[in-house]
């Protein structure tokens, strides 16, 4: 496999990704199986590290995905997509804030509105193999969110929003997930010295 070529670990079987002509791995094709060696964007199951992660029922072994995800990225350049909440940053001891770790990393904080989501959708990136400055221009929007991942309100209070479906609240935005490609190619581990 070339050190161009991008790989998508963790994705939904009906995933966008896999009409972008990326090398895709779902649960059917098991992430755990990928080789290595280029850079990676990687979806690993949120539900164990999310705010409401006491409420989750996940897989044996779901939770340990995330950790796996962090060493690939560690190891070969990419981008981790989680949720703004997600337990995983403090676990692991992965920078906020502008600060680096000794791989390089660093995290930006997006909303996926911005790439055309109907809920605002917070989330954190660790992106290892490039310099903050490689990022790729990305939108801002300040419109109101026309939907929520997670209810706040009864139906009766001024603030209340219907939530995206199962479906939305776990896919990805074909502008985001082009977005997260091009972040993606940036970052190459062999030309970066941190």
């Amino acid at each position: 496999m070339s050190r161009e070529q991008i790989s998508v670990l963790f994705c939904r079987a009906d995933s966008i990704y896999k009409t972008l002509g990326l090398d895709c791995w779902d649960k059917e094709r098991d992430a755990l199986n990928w080789p290595g060696g280029n850079a990676i964007i990687a979806h690993p199951p949120c539900r164990a590290w999310g705010q409401l992660a006491h409420f989750a029922k996940p897989l044996p072994g779901e939770r340990e995905l995330a950790l796996w995800s962090v060493a690939q990225i560690r190891k070969n350049g990419g981008v981790l997509e989680h949720p703004r909440a997600s337990k995983l940053w403090p676990e692991m001891g992965l920078p906020l804030g502008g600060n680096r770790d000794e791989y390089g990393g660093f995290s930006l904080s997006v909303d996926q509105h911005w790439w055309g989501h109907r809920a605002r959708k917070r989330t954190l990136l660790y992106i290892v193999g490039c310099e903050p400055s490689d990022i790729p221009p990305y939108p801002l929007r300040f419109e109101l969110v026309s939907h929520v991942i997670t209810q706040k309100y009864r139906k009766d209070h001024p603030l209340f929003k219907s939530r995206v479906t199962q479906k939305e609240r776990e896919a990805t935005p074909v502008d985001f997930a082009l977005w997260l490609v091009e972040l993606a190619k940036k970052c190459k581990i062999q030309n970066y010295a941190y």
